[in-house]
């Protein structure tokens, strides 16, 4: 038994031998301080937790983040960041009760030491984002070829009222993600770009190249998670019936089905085993319960003709085509407890069609304000954060970061006629030669695939039977016709080839779907597999197969299609990266979304290094962040011909602005028709020319304007006769498009040096507007013409906001509307409603049947007045690289409201080329006195020969 002495002798030493470890336990984590930033130390022990976090100064606006659960953070390269040698920026390090902030001119970035968890705040110390609670990182172990990988995730809090955009294209219709998942997995029509922009002007470059779930990240549950009532009211599962297309009395087969999961080709042999779903219409029906109250969100997964009915209503109806499926996201609102009458019609329409349906629950808590980046593969959270004082500085940070936006050539601005697919040479020809008959302005004609011999995929080479004398036909189009010839290039070859032989002996080609005798869906079937973009000799390989034959041939420009890459189609995921790996990096996993990057890459250098005086120029199916800097515009890929597929492009192309890409497009009446188009007579016939002029008018207002599907041709004059209305508006807006050649060549300058956006979402021009927020069926074309597409069929007027702040103009009659209200604004068959922000310029030059044909002079001048207004000029030498070297030349152009005078400042720089004398007619439109756009018959106020040198002109006299 111890003594009271012995007691007190115990407890001293028990204090004096613990002391030590409290302390230790206590301590503030450590943090050292390196070049740039400082690395800070985690001491919370748990496994699987952030070890080691690296907080960057990058830019006075730019910080990077790095965190890991190993002992030291594993240093691999970047395939999305510019390579160019970073200017030294000034910063400040503080650090007050367990917190070290890193300070910049005009931002500060702050890591509480004992959790990491980083804070974003503005030179005032306002907070502008920050990590969820305790750092918000999560690292789940998993392996990857053996190698020991992590699944990673970084939450960060949002407030209740942030907008959240960018993260590519995708076709769900949705504008604003907030509370939104966004896969970023690069799949035929959906393209994945890690960098999400927010209307708290604010961007994150997630740097990952993994399969990655942003914003709701969290898994979606089959059907069978709610509770589910058959038709008969039977509780555990849905009534699926399988009726014979022929004769819909006869059932083939009736069974319980408790979740719908049809979307990848080996779930096919889910179906019941007697059924060929070509003559088969499929229904699912019954009730449906949740035990969560608030909005549900079902994404479903689908090709052939789906009907979706909640209690009764008809809540989507959608078609795509069986061989390319897409998504439908429906937010739907239950009550806790409340059945609700649920149907699925499905025609499939093929014997390889797709269906499935998941859910979400509604967000609740915490994770309402939440948003979260989880990737598949990697072994660190890595981000970049960028704010600036609007859009276009956060844009120009992703920019500073992953490389600037080249200058596209002038012709890619024109025209562009495409097919699937011109067969001959003679019809390319013809083709063109129609078009300059009609005197239709056009720059490129593009040739899609198969133009090489049937069983030579990949040999980069023309079937001479069908192109007896490509060199030639190309020389005819630039020569006599004055036009572009652009092809489709694929990075795959058929086994057995020269190509393929040359690849395959290098160790170049993916070798899993030859090996598993995939033949692919032309004649017979052919075995095939593509290159490793990822390797830099292959890419070099595969630029020489095309430097061998085609480029000599005279080719423009380049068509990089089945760039996610589409190995073989409709596989899951997981058969998609088994299929390309291993890659030159190992595992396909962990730069799965970058093949199209690192192929542009190689052709993008090859022609540079092949020929520096031509500007290079692709169009990528796929595309992926930092693939601006290799000249890639890209399209929306294989979208259905309805409506709601058009009307889906509008915020899928503003999404892919506010990502930080510059240059995109969409198949002009999309690709892929329903059958009744494809020989349409009557209602059909009359349907489809209001859609193709509908969606016209709006490609008219793209970046990249270009015609591009399947049955039925889409040439002007296949369209519709001369008389047709569908055939006048298509011409009216080609024309009006080259008339807006001066404007469109300068938003491009302005994209190449000043980080620019042409199609702008309203979030960009008007932040201060909340009515903006949620918009994306209108935008800006540049700074002045607000565009409306008109989305509906048989619609003859459309609901317009005109944002706050500033009045408009529209700009057929020039008539002005106060801004800050939503009006009906007239549509007619042959006009979408365009509406000119007060206080702007628009430059207008000749008509032209293709941009090369004349110099922009003389050039109209429309100022819209009632505030001040400036437009700069931009010119250089159209097709080559010397503006790099500073060769372009610019004019201010000003305009005064109190004094109504023009003034056109002096012009700053030359080129070789320039006009030196042009004139200018100036237009002013006023509240009082309108004037319509007219370029034959308004006259102009003032008249100026102008020489480079400033000059004034008063238009008030």
């Amino acid at each position: 038994m111890f003594t009271k002495v012995s007691a007190i002798v115990a407890c001293f030493l028990c204090s004096c031998l613990l002391t030590p470890f409290i302390a230790a336990a206590t301590q503030p984590p450590a943090y050292t301080k390196i070049e740039d930033g400082i690395i800070v130390q985690l001491n919370n022990g748990q496994p699987n937790a952030a070890r080691l976090i690296k907080l960057q100064v990058v830019s006075e606006n730019i910080f990077h983040v790095t965190a890991t659960p190993l002992d030291q953070f594993a240093e691999q390269p970047s395939l999305v960041l510019d390579e160019k040698k970073r200017s030294p920026v000034k910063w400040d390090i503080k650090e007050t009760a367990g917190e070290v902030i890193l300070v910049t001119a005009t931002t500060q970035a702050k890591i509480i030491l004992s959790t990491g968890q980083v804070s974003f705040l503005d030179k005032a110390g306002n907070v502008l984002l920050q990590e969820a609670p305790g750092g918000g990182k999560t690292f789940t172990g998993t392996t990857l070829d053996g190698e020991q990988s992590y699944i990673v995730r970084q939450a960060f809090e949002s407030s209740a009222d942030e907008g959240l955009y960018g993260l590519g294209q995708h076709q769900a219709g949705v504008f604003n993600y907030k509370g939104t998942q966004v896969l970023l997995s690069q799949y035929n029509t959906e393209v994945a770009v890690p960098f999400m922009t927010s209307s708290k002007n604010y961007g994150i470059l997630w740097h990952n190249n993994s399969i990655t779930k942003s914003i709701d990240s969290r898994n979606y549950e089959q059907l069978n998670t709610l509770k589910l009532f058959s038709a008969n009211g039977d509780e555990g599962w849905l009534t699926a019936t399988y009726i014979d297309k022929k004769n819909p009395t006869h059932i083939f087969v009736s069974r319980p089905e408790s979740y719908i999961d049809y979307p990848y080709i080996p779930s096919l042999k889910k179906f019941p085993d007697s059924i060929n779903l070509a003559n088969t219409l499929v229904t699912w029906e019954g009730k449906i319960e949740s035990g969560f109250t608030g909005q549900h969100v079902f994404n479903f997964y689908l090709s052939g003709y789906t009907k979706i009915f909640m209690d009764g209503k008809l809540i989507a109806s959608r078609w795509r085509q069986s061989w390319n499926p897409g998504t439908e996201l429906i937010k739907i609102n239950f009550e806790k407890g409340k059945k609700y009458d649920f149907k699925i019609e499905w025609d499939p329409s093929s014997s390889q069609s797709y269906i499935s349906c998941t859910w979400l629950k509604p967000l609740t808590g915490k994770d309402k304000n939440e948003f979260a980046f989880e990737s598949e593969a990697g072994t660190a959270v890595d981000y970049y954060f960028v704010t600036g004082a609007n859009m276009d500085e956060v844009i120009s940070g992703y920019r500073n970061l992953t490389g600037k936006a080249t200058m596209l050539p002038k012709w890619a601005m024109g025209f562009w006629q495409s097919r699937e697919r011109y067969k001959t040479q003679e019809e390319i020809l013809s083709t063109v030669a129609e078009f300059r008959k009609r005197k239709i302005p056009l720059d490129n004609i593009v040739e899609d695939w198969s133009y090489w011999e049937p069983d030579k995929w990949g040999s980069q080479d023309f079937d001479k039977t069908r192109f007896p004398d490509a060199a030639g036909m190309i020389k005819t189009l630039h020569e006599k016709y004055h036009t572009q010839f652009m092809i489709s290039v694929w990075p795959k070859f058929y086994e057995g080839i020269a190509n393929y032989k040359m690849m395959n002996d290098s160790g170049w080609i993916y070798k899993r779907n030859v090996a598993n005798h995939e033949r692919d869906w032309i004649g017979k079937g052919y075995v095939s597999s593509f290159y490793d973009a990822y390797n830099p000799n292959a890419r070099k390989a595969f630029w020489g197969t095309m430097n061998k034959t085609l480029y000599p041939a005279g080719v423009d420009a380049w068509w990089l299609d089945a760039t996610e890459p589409d190995i073989n189609s409709n596989g899951s995921p997981q058969q998609r990266k088994e299929l390309s790996t291993p890659n030159y990096f190992g595992s396909s996993a962990k730069n799965y979304n970058a093949f199209a990057l690192m192929n542009a890459k190689g052709v993008y250098e090859g022609q540079r290094a092949t020929n520096p005086a031509k500007r290079v120029f692709i169009l990528t199916r796929s595309s992926y962040a930092g693939i601006q800097k290799y000249a890639a515009a890209t399209w929306s890929g294989d979208i259905g011909s309805r409506w709601e597929d058009f009307k889906n492009q509008i915020p899928a192309g503003l999404n892919f602005g506010l990502s930080g890409m510059p240059y995109w497009t969409t198949d002009i009446g999309g690709f892929a028709t329903e059958q009744r188009y494809e020989n349409a007579k009557g209602k059909d016939l009359e349907e489809w020319r209001e859609q193709m002029t509908r969606w016209y008018q709006f490609g008219a207002f793209c970046p990249l304007f270009r015609v591009h599907g399947q049955y039925p041709y889409r040439e002007i004059f296949n369209t519709a006769p001369e008389d047709h209305p569908a055939y006048k508006s298509m011409l009216y807006y080609d024309k009006l498009r080259y008339r807006l050649m001066p404007y469109i060549y300068s938003l491009a300058g302005q994209t190449y040096q000043n980080d620019y956006t042409i199609m702008r979402a309203l979030q960009m021009d008007f932040a201060n507007d909340t009515e903006v927020k949620n918009i994306g069926n209108e935008y800006m074309f540049g700074p002045a013409i607000l565009v409306n597409p008109v989305t509906d069929f048989l619609a003859r007027n459309r609901a317009v906001y005109l944002p706050a702040g500033t009045g408009w103009y529209n700009l057929y009659d020039g008539k002005f509307i106060a801004g800050g209200q939503t009006i009906t604004a007239d549509a007619p068959y042959e006009q979408i409603p365009l509406f000119v922000k007060e206080g702007s310029i628009i430059p207008y030059g000749p008509e032209m049947e293709y941009t090369a044909e004349k110099p922009a002079d003389p050039i109209t001048l429309y100022v819209y007045g009632g505030k001040d207004a400036s437009f700069t000029l931009y010119e250089d030498e159209n097709t080559n690289y010397n503006y790099e070297n500073g060769q372009f030349a610019t004019i201010q152009i000003n305009y005064t409201e109190a004094a109504k005078t023009v003034t056109i400042e002096n012009r700053k720089g030359s080129f070789k080329g320039m006009l030196n004398n042009r004139t200018f007619k100036i237009v002013l439109v006023t509240k009082d006195k309108p004037l319509p756009l007219d370029l034959q018959n308004v006259a102009p106020q003032k008249t100026v020969k102008y020489a480079g040198k400033k000059l004034v002109a008063n238009l008030s006299k």
